[in-house]
């Protein structure tokens, strides 16, 4: 398993549980799924900037 696939599962339970706690709250549905609409948005963004890897540059000889 890639390390982006780990990090998005651990952040999809992240956002499961700060959903859950929002749903317990009594915030409204919509804004339930409108903040974690953006959080999952914000998670792939974060994923992809800490697992990419550098670009090689050629090494001058």
């Amino acid at each position: 398993m890639s390390s982006f696939t780990i990090y998005l599962i651990g952040f999809l339970l992240f956002v499961a549980g700060l959903a859950y706690g929002a749903f317990l709250l009594g915030v409204a549905l919509v804004w339930i799924g409108v903040g974690a609409i953006t959080l999952i948005g914000l998670g792939m963004v974060l994923g992809v900037g800490k697992t990419r890897q550098k670009d090689q540059t050629p090494t001058s000889e």
